[in-house]
């Protein structure tokens, strides 16, 4: 019995017993201290603002596996940024279009017919891809390539011409507005709240001065979300209660970030389908609101739109142009299965400017976007090349 005990002193058990620390986590600060309990007294007493100044504690969302954890979790575990082809490669569009060069080395019909396939099974769209096609055969038919390495070549021109003009960056910074006003909008689970996320943390890379306004008032966790967002960027969030007006916290935000100078003022709201009328109200409700304070606020209306939807974007873009005036696109998902191809049909229904796209759960896998490097993301830069 004695020698058992000496093969384990004591301080060998506890070292083993002892859990090991999760690396997650800098020191946080103690639960009677943090803003989410704030947030739980002004709820209370019925009071308007809950400003969390971007040090209150995530661990309820870290267990919950909260988007803003598993981006920081990625940003930690990935050793380097990965480029657009690594990101595009595995989706269908690109794994089609590589396909089709690889079993047709003959430029002939069949090929033709089969990319014509590819286009619109990826969500190119009828219209963009007989353009494509249409344009494609007539110079195969006047004996313009020699092989299909040329084709490639004019194919990448083709889809490059056809997205350049909505490429088109967003500029915080113009016109001397502050602050900024981006409102985000979108039908649920498209990636709205962690788009925002992702914009403050750019944004602060910029050595810009942020503030989010959770106007996502409908969606219980909604709030805490774009807090955990807030602490993992140091960026102060705004919000009220569940169940409080939308327009009455983004105004209210609005007034907070003239206050203080903020240079970019990023507000949520809540995921609504495109085919609900009330809603979709409530949006232009949000822009009156603003416009009292700033006649031009917001001066930026992002649409986040998943890549995975097909051609139900289009409806979705349309119904929420009418509603509030989108100026400005977000795809996101289009690291995964998303197609892909519904950015080209985007580009030929509205021409909206397509402002940043989502590779990835790393914060900064958000990418302004890039024509060129999008295509190349799908196509390879030549057949030789993967």
């Amino acid at each position: 019995m004695l020698k058992f005990w000496k093969k384990k002193p004591p301080a060998e058990d506890k070292a083993a017993a002892a859990p090991e620390a999760p690396a997650a986590e800098p020191a946080v600060p103690p639960p009677a201290q943090t803003p989410l309990a704030e947030a739980a007294a002004v709820e209370a007493t019925g009071r308007g603002i809950a400003d969390s100044a971007g040090d209150h504690a995530a661990d309820g969302a870290a267990a919950s596996g909260d988007p803003a954890d598993a981006a920081a979790q990625a940003d930690d575990d990935a050793p380097a940024r990965r480029g657009w082809r690594d990101r595009l490669a595995g989706s269908g569009f690109a794994r089609g279009l590589a396909s089709i060069f690889k079993r047709h080395p003959v430029l002939d019909e069949a090929f033709l017919d089969e990319l014509e396939t590819c286009l619109l099974t990826a969500d190119v769209g009828v219209a963009t891809t007989t353009a494509i096609v249409d344009e494609l055969r007539r110079r195969v038919g006047k004996r313009e390539f020699a092989e299909a390495g040329a084709l490639l070549d004019a194919l990448r021109a083709e889809l490059v011409a056809r997205l350049k003009p909505v490429e088109q960056p967003l500029d915080v910074g113009a016109g001397g507005r502050k602050p900024f006003v981006i409102l985000t909008v979108g039908v649920n689970g498209v990636g709205k709240t962690t788009t925002i996320g992702k914009l403050a943390h750019r944004y602060k890379g910029e050595f810009r001065s942020v503030l989010l306004a959770a106007g996502d008032t409908f969606r219980a966790a909604a709030v805490e979300q774009l807090q955990t967002w807030g602490t993992r960027n140091a960026v102060s969030v705004i919000a009220q209660g569940s169940g409080a007006d939308s327009a009455s916290v983004i105004f209210d935000a609005l007034q907070t970030a003239r206050s203080r100078g903020t240079d970019v003022l990023i507000a949520d709201t809540a995921g609504r389908l495109h085919t609900q009328g009330g809603l979709m109200d409530e949006l232009a409700k949000i822009r009156r609101v603003l416009g009292k304070l700033d006649p031009e606020a917001p001066h930026e209306v992002l649409l986040v739109i998943d890549g995975t939807t097909g051609q139900n974007a289009i409806s979705q873009v349309r119904t929420f142009r009418e509603a509030i005036g989108v100026t400005g696109l977000v795809v996101t998902k289009l690291d995964g299965t998303a197609k892909g191809g519904v950015v080209f049909a985007l580009a030929r229904e509205f021409g909206l400017p397509i402002r940043y796209v989502g590779l990835g759960e790393r914060a900064t896998d958000l990418r302004v976007f890039d024509a060129a490097a999008f295509v190349d993301g799908l196509l390879p830069a030549s057949l030789g090349r993967g």
